[in-house]
């Protein structure tokens, strides 16, 4: 087994997900109880995670400095390269910064850093950097702005590393992690995904029990409730709020979804009147999120009320969602998704969500060995609050509408060019800048509309499409001519990190 310190990174269940893939059990523990859970099993390698704390702040986040003592071998990642060599003498100071990617250089190639190349683009993410390092650490890696940033105690059997290998945009992270896993002497076996043990512990935790399932026709809440039809049967009532904040076509496919696929009966909420209630004269994102999050609630609430023995509501929450909503003791928040940090804390239905500690890739791959068809499993995600989040401030009638139309060109252009299929997802945003446009020799004081296209596989790190030009001028030329009161178009080529995936 290999230990993993969570010090509060995004990214830090990641580096679990990445050794489950190469074939090695991992836990968690807080840096608090680290040391008795590693008397305790005696784990055959230790990872230090990321974190958005500050070493050169009194209050930083430390573990017992007898952990590096053990002999165990050890890799600090960002945060936890930092705290090794603060602890062991080495100084770190404010530096550059550096989010998304950056070229390392690899001087020397040994030990965990025998990598296929000696130059790659790795995944960066702080602001923080060691300027000295400590007794016994030799350089093995740097960056333009980092001199550090991967080194090596090879008689300690430490390792420290300033990027991300847990990052699927890091190249060669996960033979970087292999490499360390093999050094602690760890066999390898495949741990594969089991959607039939997910069905199994439904059955057990629900028992004859029923279950309202929030549905909206996407990946993760598709996925959720086949699952949890699988195990409960008719004891299944899906649920398909019309908040009028989703896709165009979104209803057809839910209702394809739950009388093809899925036998059940499914209800449908005509909700779009109450949801732009409730949002109106909001600007702040998170209290929109959480705002929607309760009206969802509410709402399921509401229908819960109308069924006898309905003790779960259903969600399709995976772990990004988790994570960004502050889901571990140490992160940071990022933002409230509405069906976690905007949950209320009165809800009187207790949560069911099997896709709760997996990634979007992961929840994919579940619901196709469960054995939902390509079409439903591989379509582009839709977040649960849907044009509420890309519509910057207040969400009014008029302004959801010219979100609507935008995003259905982005998504039509591309279908045309054969490009919709080969991106984790594209939109449209109404970003709330206004620029000065001339239609018919008049001028006009518009809003400025955003197109947002990035290719990922678990949501936690992103690269930006390279859509092609001709393609984006078509978009451009659509919107701003048949979307009313519209001036110009923009194409946001930021990665993630630092930017998140939506713009709220």
């Amino acid at each position: 087994m290999i230990l993993v310190v969570d010090f509060g990174s995004q990214t830090a269940h990641l580096i679990g997900r990445r050794l489950r893939q190469i074939g090695v059990a991992t836990e968690y523990t807080n840096p608090e109880e680290a040391l008795t859970l590693i008397k305790q099993q005696n784990p055959k390698g230790i990872i230090f995670s990321g974190g958005p704390n500050d070493i050169s702040h009194d209050a930083s986040l430390s573990i017992d400095k007898k952990v590096l003592a053990l002999g165990i071998p050890l890799l600090g990642i960002c945060y936890g390269w930092q705290l090794i060599a603060h602890l062991l003498g080495g100084n770190v100071k404010h530096s550059k910064k550096e989010y998304g990617p950056e070229e390392i250089i690899f001087k020397k190639q040994t030990n965990i850093f025998k990598l296929p190349k000696k130059k790659f683009s790795a995944i960066m993410s702080h602001g923080d950097t060691v300027t000295k390092l400590p007794k016994g650490f030799v350089a093995v890696g740097q960056t333009k702005h980092v001199a550090y940033a991967a080194v090596a105690n090879k008689k300690a059997k430490i390792f420290g590393v300033q990027f991300h290998p847990e990052a699927q945009h890091t190249e060669y992270g996960t033979d970087l992690l292999t490499n360390f896993v093999l050094l602690c002497k760890e066999n390898l076996q495949p741990i594969l995904l089991d959607p039939q043990k997910i069905i199994n512990e439904i059955k057990q935790k629900v028992g004859k029990q029923k279950v309202i399932c929030a549905v909206s026709g996407g990946v993760d809440s598709s996925v959720a409730a086949f699952l949890i039809g699988k195990a409960i049967g008719n004891n299944l009532i899906p649920v398909y709020v019309d908040s009028g904040l989703m896709r165009e076509g979104t209803d057809k496919r839910v209702k394809y979804i739950f009388t093809k696929l899925i036998k059940a009966d499914l209800v449908i909420v005509d909700a779009r009147k109450r949801f732009l209630k409730a949002l109106a004269g909001i600007t702040d994102p998170e209290q929109k999120r959480k705002t929607i999050g309760k009206l969802y609630v509410d709402i399921f609430q509401e229908e819960a009320a109308k069924h006898k023995d309905v003790a779960f509501l259903g969600q399709g929450t995976i772990y990004s969602d988790v994570i960004e909503s502050k889901g571990s003791k140490h992160a940071s928040h990022i933002k409230s998704h509405h069906n976690v940090g905007g949950l209320p804390k009165e809800m009187q239905l207790e949560l069911l969500e099997p896709n709760r500690t997996y990634y979007k890739d992961e929840v994919r791959e579940l619901g196709r060995l469960a054995g939902l068809p390509e079409d439903i499993v591989m379509q582009q995600p839709w977040p649960g609050p849907g044009q509420a989040v890309n519509i910057m401030g207040e969400v009014t009638r008029e302004r959801l509408a010219q979100v609507m139309q935008a995003d259905q060109i982005v998504v039509e252009e591309m279908q045309k060019a054969g490009l919709y299929e080969n991106v984790f997802e594209c939109f449209a945003i109404m970003t709330g800048a206004m620029s000065t446009a001339v239609k018919g020799d008049h001028r006009v004081y518009a809003e400025v509309v955003a197109i947002r296209a990035y290719d990922s596989l678990d949501i936690m790190t992103a690269e930006w499409t390279r859509i092609p030009y001709d393609v984006l001028a078509r978009m451009s030329s659509r919107i701003v001519n048949e979307v009313p009161n519209i001036s110009r178009v923009v194409y946001d080529i930021t990665t993630k990190p630092p930017a998140t995936m939506r713009w709220e």
